[in-house]
């Protein structure tokens, strides 16, 4: 599945209530897979377990119609209750290993990975994809540690997995991510923030395609 996870990972949108006010979780995915967006994921700290698969239950559909992967974030029994293609694991979340063991074959883990280290013990605990950063300061996450687009390199050259690169991404950063071994970006402000999400989808999606 690599060539293809690899494709769909080019543009990794994450709808956010605080970026893209006013509108839903479901209009912000909805306008970014209108844009070209391959991946979605539902990030949501503040809901209930009960919330969170009911708003997976939708946007998994709503990725299946559009031929896009959807992710759960940190939680691996939402993203398996609501049929979704995959859950990302934070380094303070489940284990990759743990999290490999109790989910079926086709289904995809993917990681966070700030150094090298992390990286190679992702891939050999069975991630199928690494969200390496914040590659620069991310008012979505005012306490994680930047790395840099140095950083970012380090990480993708130490693993055989398609790594997209995290935090602060802009429009203008996407060439040279590429050419450090990024294969996609994921981007919050950027995309579901901008006034119309899926011409500014559209725009990354040329950049990245390029």
């Amino acid at each position: 599945m690599t060539g293809d996870l690899r494709s769909h990972l080019k543009l990794y949108v994450i709808p956010d209530l605080r970026a893209g006010a006013p509108r839903s979780l479901m209009e912000q995915a909805r306008a970014a897979l209108a844009g070209g967006a391959g991946t979605v994921q539902l990030r949501h700290k503040t809901a209930s377990g009960r919330e969170l698969c009911r708003l997976g239950e939708a946007l998994a559909a709503l990725c299946d119609d559009a031929g896009a992967l959807f992710f759960v974030n940190d939680r691996l029994d939402v993203a398996l209750a609501c049929g979704a293609s995959g859950v990302h694991l934070g380094l303070e979340d489940l284990p990759v290993a743990v999290a490999r063991r109790l989910a079926p074959p086709d289904f995809l883990v993917g990681a966070t990975a700030r150094t090298p280290e992390q990286a190679l013990r992702a891939w050999k605990d069975g991630a199928d994809y690494l969200g390496v950063g914040a590659v620069a300061p991310t008012p979505t996450k005012e306490d994680t540690t930047v790395i840099g687009p140095e950083g970012f390199a380090a990480v993708a050259a130490s693993v055989p997995l398609p790594c997209v690169a995290v935090g602060g991404i802009t429009a203008a950063a996407v060439p040279d991510l590429r050419r450090r071994g990024a294969a996609g970006v994921v981007v919050v402000r950027e995309a579901v923030g901008a006034p119309d999400p899926a011409e500014a989808c559209r725009r990354l999606r040329e950049l990245l395609d390029a």
